[in-house]
């Protein structure tokens, strides 16, 4: 089973569907992650989703939009929604491709500071194969592979974004206890049981701890 990470980006001026658009363009709402998305067999979206800000203008224009079915809001500052809604024709193909084969899309699919979404798939270079092709029919969107590699059931997300050279540098600096108060040890420390010099420990440490505060922040 192997995985890959993308950045997917919807054409410039456009967006995966034109509901997500009306709520990416409102600047009192902040769409985080979806959680789970499912084509249903009446050929629906259901979708769960975080977001924070304004949960009232959400609910405005769920009401006013003519693709949504239905939907459910739960929680205040930081609230989840469920909701129904018609795809587009490139949503409801993306889906059905998951549908049809062995793709799994792992969750929560994070939304970045540009309002792209970063996603893991789960599969086959068989699936992602096809997966390939599909994009390159479709007008939009785009996908920018940041990582392929073997799924490890145990490794988690954070793990994906950084290199296996980065993750062991991490492992020794948080076991030595750089990262405690007071510090327990130094670039130096850290170079000596991996072997490698205090300035290359430094610069992993530094290219680690951005795609980490990166993937926690987005």
């Amino acid at each position: 089973m192997r995985y890959l990470t993308a950045l997917v980006k919807p054409t410039e001026g456009k967006a995966f569907h034109p509901l997500g658009k009306e709520l990416t363009d409102d600047p009192s709402i902040k769409r985080k992650a979806i959680h789970h998305i499912e084509l249903l067999d009446d050929d629906t979206v259901l979708l769960f989703a975080e977001a924070s800000g304004s949960k009232e203008r959400y609910e405005q224009i769920m009401e006013e939009s003519p693709h949504v079915i239905g939907y459910l809001t739960a929680g205040e500052d930081r609230w989840m929604a469920v909701s129904q809604f018609e795809p587009t024709e490139e949503v409801r193909k993306s889906l059905e491709l998951q549908r049809e084969s062995l793709l799994v899309i792992e969750t929560p699919i994070h939304f970045t500071s540009e309002n792209n979404l970063k996603a893991t798939y789960i599969g086959t270079d068989e699936t992602f194969r096809k997966m390939y092709e599909y994009a390159e029919e479709m007008d939009h969107p785009t996908f920018e592979i940041l990582k392929v590699g073997d799924y490890e059931a145990s490794e988690s997300s954070i793990a994906r974004v950084i290199t296996d050279r980065q993750e062991e540098v991490l492992e020794v600096a948080v076991d030595l206890g750089y990262y405690c108060e007071p510090r327990q040890a130094s670039l130096e420390d850290i170079g000596e049981v991996i072997g490698i010099s205090p300035g290359t420990v430094g610069e992993h440490l530094r290219k680690a701890e951005k795609r980490v505060f990166t993937e926690l922040v987005d």
